[in-house]
Parts: structure tokens; sequence; C-alpha cells
């Protein structure tokens, strides 16, 4: 285990949580920040150490990785005096998971090589349960030899990882598949809907829909969500509302037409300004029913 670098998690929410855990179940030791007490002591109880601020979880870590909801969050631990680049040892690398814009990334990784520090953004796909098998698809930007060196740390939390390009590059596949995703679900839930009320057998249809051309991820992780109506949140609407936000903006500055994107972006802001911003993704489907008449 000494062999092993430290390792510094700073936000231990739905996400968060799980990935620290496969990682002190890998053989990591993990020291944690969050601001909720609850998953502090859940850290403590798998085996990592909870620290009581940014400043004492970094400071003698080997690779500092972060998972917060939105450029915001990252860039409130980050800087000032309180914050990661302040206080993480020289040669530290950074690896922030958190989905936010390229341009945060690309900034940040700037700061950080001003201080000695080295950063790569890694956000991920999979929700909470792909978290919790560590079957995650993380898409990397950085440099070659940051990836190299985080690589089997990586592979302790997902399945599918892939440099793709510079920093801020792994932000702008992750804004790319929040966009296939949010389509995904849209047409998924409009779906249901006409099924249920042609008055075809839902279980089956979704069976033998997923079997063929149309079957997708989105469709097996969310098919009980949308049979049982149950949208406790994996991801919830409000980070995909940011998400949408994102992509549409960047490809707007990159000259690139979102005609269908657009339209499932105001979708998620209307069920979002309805009241349903906590629930999971999923929930599109209650849009979608209000949309064709029914009580929800």
């Amino acid at each position: 285990m000494s062999n092993l670098p430290k390792i510094a998690w700073v936000g231990l929410g739905i996400m968060g949580s799980p990935m620290s855990e496969n990682l002190i179940k890998a053989g990591y030791s993990v020291t944690g920040f969050t601001l909720e007490q609850d998953k502090l002591d859940r850290l403590a109880a798998a085996g990592g150490t909870a620290a009581g601020s940014i400043a004492e979880a970094v400071k003698d870590a080997d690779v500092i990785i972060t998972m917060v909801p939105a450029s915001p969050q990252v860039e409130a631990i980050a800087y000032g005096e309180a914050g990661i680049l302040a206080n993480a040892r020289q040669g530290a690398l950074i690896v922030d998971m958190s989905s936010i814009t390229p341009q945060t990334s690309v900034d940040l990784a700037k700061n950080a090589a001003e201080k000695g520090l080295r950063v790569l953004d890694a956000p991920v796909s999979g929700g909470e349960a792909g978290a919790i098998e560590a079957v995650l698809s993380i898409m990397v930007g950085g440099e070659q030899a940051d990836f190299d060196e985080a690589l089997p740390i990586l592979e302790a939390l997902g399945k599918t990882i892939v440099l793709c390009g510079p920093h801020g590059s792994g932000q702008t596949v992750k804004a790319a598949n929040q966009l296939i995703v949010a389509v995904n679900i849209q047409a998924c839930a409009e779906a249901v809907v006409f099924l249920e009320k042609s008055g075809v057998n839902l279980t089956a249809a979704l069976d033998v829909l997923n079997g063929g051309l149309a079957g997708s991820t989105v469709l097996t992780r969310k098919k009980d969500n949308f049979l049982n109506r149950d949208f406790k949140p994996g991801f919830r609407i409000d980070l995909h509302h940011k998400d949408m936000g994102i992509v549409t903006d960047a490809a707007r500055n990159v000259g690139a037409a979102l005609p269908v994107g657009a339209v499932v972006a105001q979708l998620v802001a209307s069920l979002r300004a309805q009241g349903d911003g906590g629930l999971d993704h999923s929930a599109l489907l209650r849009a979608v029913e209000r949309l064709s008449g029914s009580q929800v």
C-alpha cells in the first residue's frame, strides 16, 4: 500500500462517495473532504480518512481528485487561500472529475501550472450505478504523461478511459455525451407515453425494443425508472440542465447547430421550472405526460 500514491478526494456526493470507496477497496489511502458530515462519516466507515478542510485533505496528497457539481464549485475549491492550489504540495496531480465548462478546465490547468501543479479534466459518464460498479466511462483532457500516471487510479473507477486531447477536451466530450443522453432519454420518454396510451404491455415493449436497434445503455439503465415511475435521483435534472447549458453554449462558440439538442434543453429547463429539478433525469417522462394531458 505504501507504494501507491496518496489520494485526496474533494466532493463526496452521489458520485464521489462510491468512487472514493472503490479506490479504498483497490488499496489506496484516501483522505476526503466535503461539506456534509454524514458523507465524511461514510468515508471513514469505508476505511478512508475524513479531513476538516480542503487544506488538510490535500497537503500531503500525491493526487487530488475533485468531484463537485459545476464550474462555480470547482473555482471555489481550487482558488483562494483555503483552496487546493494554495495548499497542495509541489508536483501534485489534480484530477477534476466534475462536469464543467471546457474553459474552466483550461483556466484551472493554466493557473495550477503557475503553482507547480498538474491538472487533468476527467469527467465521467455512467451515473450512480456506474460509479458504484466502477464501470464509468472517463473522458480525459491533458498531457499524456499525466494521463499515464493517473491511469491506474482511473482504472479502479471506470471501464472505458480515453485521453481525448489537451486540457478541456474531456469536458467537450462530456458535453457531447450529455447531449446524446438527454436526447435519448427524451425519445424513450415519448415512446413510453405513446406505448401506454396505445394500450401495449409496456414491460414487453421495452424489452423487445431494447433488444434491437432502438436499444441503448440509457434504456437499459432507465427502464425500471420508467416502468415504476421511480425518479430517485441518480443524476438530477438540475445537473443535466447545467450540462445542456454547457453544450449549447460551447456549440454556439464553435458554430455547430444543435436543433434537436436545443429543443431537449428547453424541455429539461421546463421540467426544472415545474419543480422537478431534484428528480432523476428519467423524469423527463413527467414532462411528456403533462404535454400529453396526463395528470402527474
